[in-house]
């Protein structure tokens, strides 16, 4: 029996892919913490704070999650909530051999206690990640259909106020 689920990412923003992985993978144990991570290496384009309320607007219909935020080893994390599963997407074939390396070493981390499963993306957003979002986004693409709706809205609300200088 599968009690804590987690799955992991940047989500900047959080993309239908990624809301259909959560969706999935919250039924396959009893609690799924969505853990956003920040990572000091990379430039978000939005705040952890602001990625979290974009997923918790996005996820109010799914009853057994947590929103939660992390820095650092995943497995320190993981150790840290008691996971039992670490949940993985994949897009593509190229996808698989980071994820494989990535839950090898993991695995080694958690002293084997931990499974990683891996879900394939639906084939409907198998193209769509964060990165490609943003960019189509900032060249006045249509997203529409590759983020929630409250997305978009976030998304447009925080490029206009970027446009007039209220923000950086």
């Amino acid at each position: 029996m599968i009690k804590r689920i987690l799955y992991a990412g940047s989500f900047d923003p959080i993309t239908n892919g990624h809301l259909d992985l959560i969706n999935r993978a919250a039924k396959l144990g009893d609690e799924l913490i969505i853990g956003v991570i920040k990572n000091h290496s990379k430039k978000s384009f939005f705040t952890v704070e602001e990625r979290i309320d974009m997923i918790t607007a996005s996820t109010g219909h799914i009853k057994n999650i947590e929103v939660d935020h992390f820095e650092g080893l995943l497995a320190a994390y993981v150790k840290q909530k008691k996971i039992n599963v670490v949940v993985r997407g994949l897009r593509a074939a190229m996808d698989f051999e980071l994820e494989m390396q990535m839950a090898q070493m993991n695995a080694r981390l958690y002293n084997n206690h931990v499974e990683t499963i891996f879900l394939m993306t639906s084939p409907d957003y198998s193209f769509v990640s964060s990165s490609i979002v943003r960019e189509v986004f900032v060249l006045n693409g249509d997203i529409k259909g590759l983020v929630p709706e409250k997305v978009l809205e976030y998304m447009e609300n925080k490029f206009q106020r970027k446009k007039e200088g209220i923000i950086r």
